[in-house]
């Protein structure tokens, strides 16, 4: 099981994202999915939560700019980020709480990261 995100980028202030984060491999379901992010000399933080049947949490710096959605038939989550500001810029992580078909007990999952940067 693997997760591969894509989207990143250099954005200006004010600017849009899109980020996506794909599932693959031998998975029987996923529960929920997430993104989190980590900024130079911080440490990693939630942004956003989906879980399977589409109820959504998000970080309280986040909450009206950004949007966490899904698509279970594609394994794929996505956070769709407005109006980003300086401090956004972070590597910004997918995660996925997955029970694959060779273990069948949930496990979390990690992809490898995206870097967001965002200028002034």
């Amino acid at each position: 099981v693997q997760l591969v995100e894509s989207g990143g980028g250099l954005v200006q202030a004010g600017g849009s994202l899109r980020l996506s984060c794909a599932a693959s491999g031998s998975i029987f379901s996923i529960n929920a999915m997430g993104w989190y992010r980590q900024a130079p000399g911080a440490q990693r933080e939630l942004v956003a939560t989906i879980t399977g049947g589409g109820s959504a949490n998000y970080a309280d710096s986040v909450k009206g700019p950004f949007t966490i959605s899904r698509d279970n038939a594609k394994n794929t989550v996505y956070l769709q980020m407005n109006s980003l500001k300086p401090e956004g810029t972070a590597v910004y992580y997918c995660n996925a709480n997955i029970v694959s078909r060779s273990r069948y007990i949930s496990v979390d999952y990690w992809g490898q990261g995206t870097q967001v940067t965002v200028s002034s």
